[in-house]
């Protein structure tokens, strides 16, 4: 399988995985012009797993590093399939959450607030289950995060203030798929082999993670997608059948798209953790708030309609953002 060891080609594939996790959203935003997110999720869902099956079967399986995806599934422990699946099904609980919460506050307020949440409480669960890197400049990058996500709730204010089109539902849904966001990557990180190039017995290589994480994701949409069509948290509630009567090839693929480039934010992050530190990898990787943000700000123009002094703030949020982003990557320096 392909192991990265170099800590610069880590860090890259960190960002990468922060560009793909700040822009998936936007697939959900252009599909809930026609049908609603929850019929979205479903090829979202769909979309993770291909994702997660391609790479298992190609850069999971050749060279000749650690061991090929089939060989690592046969010799996987119940516990270390059971973690990374668990994984999976917490994710998928805070996500759709999260993305109740983009249909109703939008990108720029989700993202920073949940998102934010989720990376401050990563980093920390993801840190003790694997410490790598200096404690000090990960808890300052952290808190530079914070002060972000403040700076962003101070702005929501004002927005909310000028307009009532936003309720705080949005805002009380990021919060808790923030907290629920922040332990899933531990469950991944808890299931798999410490050093991926020569993996011990019984735990996963990273492909591996990813595929059980996948399927724990997919296999969960059955109760908590399902749970959010019948008794959403805005609007009306959704048939299973108007998946099949009212989607186009378009709308499938514009999903299966959502999934595949969240996912494979997440396959670089896991793939970059042993080179780069877990903690580090997911972090760096949730720097998605800021990418998200921005989108939500200069594309989709969700602050238009807020009060003179509002960029200002936007401005401070970003400063801040990044200041962390940066000292969350010199801790591993």
């Amino acid at each position: 399988m392909v192991v990265v060891e170099s800590y610069p080609i880590a860090v890259l594939m960190c960002v990468v995985t922060m560009l793909c996790w700040g822009s998936w959203a936007n697939t959900q935003k252009l599909a809930s012009r026609e049908w609603p997110f929850q019929l979205f999720y479903w090829d979202y869902a769909i979309g993770v797993v291909l994702l997660s099956l391609l790479l298992a079967f190609t850069m999971g399986s050749f060279g000749s590093a650690g061991r090929s995806f089939l060989a690592d599934l046969g010799q996987a422990g119940s516990e270390a399939l059971w973690s990374a699946f668990l994984g999976g099904v917490i994710f998928n609980l805070a996500n759709i959450l999260l993305v109740a919460a983009l249909d109703i506050a939008g990108m720029a307020v989700a993202f920073p607030i949940g998102v934010g949440l989720a990376l401050v409480l990563g980093v920390i669960t993801t840190y003790l289950e694997k410490p790598a890197g200096n404690p000090l400049l990960l808890g300052l990058g952290v808190a530079s995060i914070v002060v972000a996500i403040v700076v962003d709730a101070v702005a929501y204010k004002r927005l909310t203030t000028a307009s009532a089109k936003t309720p705080i539902q949005g805002i009380v849904l990021s919060v808790v798929a923030g907290v629920l966001m922040g332990f899933f990557y531990r469950f991944v990180v808890a299931a798999m082999a410490k050093n991926f190039a020569s993996p011990e017995a019984g735990k996963l290589t990273p492909y591996t993670a990813v595929v059980l994480f996948s399927v724990g994701l997919f296999a969960s949409n059955f109760v908590w997608n399902t749970i959010v069509m019948l008794k959403p948290f805005a609007g009306p509630p959704v048939s299973p059948g108007d998946y099949f009567r009212k989607g186009n090839l378009r709308l499938h693929w514009i999903g299966i798209l959502g999934g595949v480039i969240w996912n494979t934010g997440m396959a670089f992050s896991i793939i970059a953790s042993d080179a780069a530190g877990p903690a580090l990898a997911y972090g760096l990787g949730q720097g998605a708030t800021m990418v998200a943000a921005i989108w939500g700000v200069f594309i989709w123009k969700e602050f238009k309609d807020a009060p003179e002094g509002t960029n200002r703030l936007l401005g401070a949020m970003f400063f801040f953002y990044l200041l962390g982003l940066g000292i969350l990557i010199a801790s591993k320096l």
